[in-house]
């Protein structure tokens, strides 16, 4: 009798049903087959997120060249988002001069009041002319005021703009430059409204005897606010050459080499930031801009000697000449 009786004949050769064909057999299955037998990977589903809504893959910010490199139209960019971020800055503190503008309009009608005390003219006032005309003097000391407290701001913009394209050693630097140009630019209008009385004086003067001078308020203002920012920009002069001789445009030779026609652009800018006859106006503006020149041309000699050390001596060799290496 044969072992096998009442044994299926093909239960040894039936297979199990193999749940990864994706048959009915049941139970789910984590990969495929495809028609040439091999396996394919299953599709993950996209993760939902809050309120079951499909997850957007986000491109990544592009990384910026390590070495500063950027194309034309990222230096428009970044010149936009600079130009944006100081002039939020500028409308912000100017709201302080908005709310505070009275007591900003006495101060800046304090040298007519010590002009007339000296004389002898009794009280004295400007002269507003036109309906709308208090409304725009009044936005005008605002935004003045706001120049003036948010140099701090503006003057980072102006620096960051220029720090892409310098190393990652020299951009440290950024805040020994601030703060170098903020204390400047404040000594600036600080001297220009010591020097405001003189030149009010001067100007008032010219006034023939037997005649009343009605000032406008719209011109005196003007002249008064732009006379500080004169002074104010002026002290920044120094730090902006130190800036361009960082940035590799302007080395110190040629800053000693055109001292002279320096000192003549420093008497001109004065003259025309000056608007008055006198001499005193004009030197007491040239002669601490011809000071500051010289010594942003020192602190640029120290930078480049400092840059000269480290340059190697294989650097300035021509190109038909074989290097040590």
């Amino acid at each position: 009798m044969s072992a096998d009786i009442g044994a299926p004949h093909d239960s040894a050769a039936a297979p199990e049903p193999d749940d990864s064909r994706g048959g009915s057999g049941g139970g789910s299955s984590s990969g495929a087959v495809d028609k040439r037998g091999r396996g394919r990977r299953a599709r993950r589903p996209a993760k939902a997120g809050r309120g079951g809504k499909r997850r957007v893959n986000v491109p990544r910010r592009k990384k910026r060249d390590p070495e500063g490199r950027m194309s034309l139209g990222d230096h428009l960019r970044e010149l936009r988002n600079r130009a944006i971020i100081a002039a939020i800055a500028v409308v912000l503190c100017g709201v302080v001069g908005w709310i505070q503008y009275k007591p900003l309009l006495e101060f800046l009608t304090q040298p007519l009041r010590i002009v007339a005390v000296r004389e002898g003219w009794g009280d004295v006032g400007l002269n507003f002319q036109g309906l709308t005309t208090p409304f725009g003097l009044q936005l005008t000391v605002a935004l003045w005021l706001g120049i003036i407290l948010s140099a701090p701001v503006w003057l980072w913009q102006i620096w960051a703009f220029i720090v892409p394209g310098l190393t990652k050693r020299e951009k440290r630097t950024a805040v020994a430059f601030i703060c170098a140009a903020v204390p400047l630019f404040f000594a600036g209008c600080a001297l220009a409204n010591f020097v405001l009385p003189t030149a009010v004086r001067v100007l008032l003067d010219f006034t023939p005897q037997g005649t009343w001078n009605l000032i406008p308020a719209d011109q005196y203002l003007a002249f008064v606010t732009r006379f500080i920012l004169a002074f104010g920009i002026a002290f920044l002069l120094p730090v902006l050459l130190v800036a361009l001789n960082f940035a590799h445009v302007l080395p110190a030779r040629v800053m000693i080499k055109g001292w002279r026609f320096a000192v003549l652009l420093n008497f001109v800018f004065a003259a025309m930031m000056t608007p008055t006859p006198d001499a005193w106006t004009l030197f007491v503006l040239a002669i601490p801009m011809c000071g500051l020149y010289f010594g942003a041309v020192g602190v640029a000699f120290l930078i480049d000697r400092h840059r000269a050390k480290k340059r190697p001596d294989w650097a300035d060799l021509d190109d038909d000449t074989a290097s040590p290496l």
